[in-house]
């Protein structure tokens, strides 16, 4: 039985070489995690240790522990494989290029197939770059190896303690500790893992959980440099959000089912949550409070990248995204006016493709993300995206209430650090009717400006004077505002209890 602890990596080449695969093609940059996985394997999967042999056209041919070796070309250390004595593991690196240029290398590895078949002899091709070429396509198995998982990660930690004790610095060994830190890196390599610890050192000479935040501003840095993905810091807390009330239920109570994610049925597993409504009513401030309510990092697909055709095709680039997404789980996923990529239009040519990529990626996604999508427009949506199933409930974001607008007033005073108690906000109510919370916020920092520019205190006055300065979107958009809220009367959940 498969160790619990055991990485996915590791149990996906070990029930490759134990299954008696002689040719083997992992897709990966990471040499140093490559050699690790097989050294673990070379002294496991068969009755007694078996030697790793490591070969590259720099270094040629040398043994893993130091002893032997021969500066052989990409033909002749092909040929050392065949006539070995013995069984061993050899990891062949950035051998796309032999297989590329020579015939006879091609055709040596076909020879090398049935001469390893069964003689406890695997050759493991390592490469950045997938090519195989199609004369071996059917004799060699691919491996895509994805990111460090949580467990590998944790294992990572615990072999970096030597070398952070030797530099001066301590890590907490706590299992919990291991694994909150664990979590801040995945979805970085552990060259980039590395890198982070050692900014987190640079600090404070303590690896700890009060290092989290620092290894999240390195892993930021590197996410955000793919283009396609952002991550954006947790810093909206679910009370930084005014009003909402049904769907901050919904929350806390799925907030519990996602946590006990790996216990349950996937089938209750929180999959998503649309969120659609009239613009600056909070539907992205909803979304960043998931993060922090859930204890998540958020990602932000950038669909406007994805389409300029920078990272190669958009389909291309949109699957990479996700898949990218998958590996840095748990998170919280966010696409941001997911109508302006995907709606009813996008059945045919690339959008089509799109298209159903997400669909089918809703359907069957890690368990470990939670997606966040907003949208302005739910009814340019197609009915196929906002089904049950791809998202668990679809909230309607209105216009906010009476007590709604008090509360938003009373949280952009709180942040801006102004005591709420002393100000009556009830007449306000009056006087933005129909505002959103959008609206609101800019109502205060304009009575903020003119209290400034006095050298004065903020006064009820200011918030009285500025609310006659705003013309809210529910008048100037009158006739769209009206249409999306009669479109979303009876086809979503509110967000909000009705007006009474």
């Amino acid at each position: 039985m498969a160790d619990p602890t055991e990485s996915r990596a590791l149990r996906t080449l070990v029930d490759i070489v134990e299954s008696g695969r002689p040719l083997v093609y992992i897709r990966s940059a990471e040499e140093q995690r490559v050699t690790t996985l097989l050294r673990e394997i070379a002294g496991r999967c068969f009755s007694s240790a078996v030697p790793l042999w490591t070969w590259s056209l720099t270094e040629g041919m040398r043994r893993d522990d130091g002893t032997g070796g021969e500066l052989l070309g990409p033909r002749a250390a092909l040929d050392f494989v065949a006539t070995y004595d013995g069984r061993a593991l050899f990891l062949f690196k950035d051998y796309h290029e032999p297989m590329r240029e020579a015939p006879d290398v091609r055709r040596r590895l076909r020879d090398l197939y049935e001469l390893c078949f069964d003689r406890g002899k695997v050759l493991i091709i390592c490469s950045p770059v997938k090519f195989i070429p199609e004369e071996i396509e059917r004799a060699i198995v691919y491996v895509e190896l994805a990111v460090p998982d949580l467990d590998e990660l944790v294992g990572f930690l615990r072999r970096e303690a030597t070398v952070i004790t030797a530099s001066g610095g301590s890590l907490d060994a706590d299992e919990a500790t291991l694994f909150q830190l664990g979590r801040a890196l995945q979805g970085l390599t552990f060259d980039e893992a590395r890198h982070a610890i050692r900014r987190a050192l640079g600090a404070r000479r303590v690896l700890d959980q009060e290092s989290v935040p620092a290894l999240l501003e390195e892993k930021r840095m590197l996410v955000n440099r793919t283009g396609m993905i952002e991550y954006l810091p947790a810093e909206t807390s679910i009370e930084h959000v005014g009003g909402l009330a049904l769907m901050k239920k919904w929350l806390m109570e799925r907030r519990k089912l996602f946590q006990m994610r790996d216990r349950i049925s996937a089938e209750i597993v929180p999959k998503g949550v649309l969120v659609m409504g009239i613009s600056g009513c909070g539907k992205s401030l909803s979304i960043k409070a998931i993060a922090s309510c859930f204890e998540l990092p958020l990602y932000r697909i950038d669909m406007v990248a994805i389409f300029s055709g920078r990272h190669g095709t958009p389909e291309g680039a949109f699957a990479h995204a996700c898949h990218m997404l998958e590996s840095m789980a748990p998170a919280v996923v966010w696409f941001d006016e997911i109508e302006a990529g995907i709606n009813t239009q996008a059945k045919e040519g690339e959008l089509g493709r799109i298209f159903g990529f997400f669909l089918t990626w809703m359907q069957e996604k890690a368990r470990g993300l939670f997606v966040g999508a907003t949208a302005n427009r739910i009814d340019l949506l197609p009915a196929e995206m906002i089904r049950k199933g791809r998202f668990d409930e679809v909230f309607f974001v209105d216009l906010p209430l009476d007590d709604e607008r008090l509360d938003i007033f009373r949280v952009h005073l709180r942040r801006r650090g102004i005591d709420c108690e002393g100000f009556d906000l009830e007449p306000l109510t009056d006087f933005t009717k129909g505002w959103t919370g959008a609206e609101i916020e800019q109502c205060v920092v304009s009575a903020l400006t003119t209290a400034r520019l006095q050298e004065r205190a903020l006064q009820y006055e200011d918030l009285f004077n500025a609310t006659a300065n705003v013309v809210p979107l529910s008048k100037t958009m009158k006739e769209q505002v009206d249409h999306i809220r009669k479109w979303a009367f009876h086809r979503a959940v509110r967000a909000s209890p009705r007006e009474r």
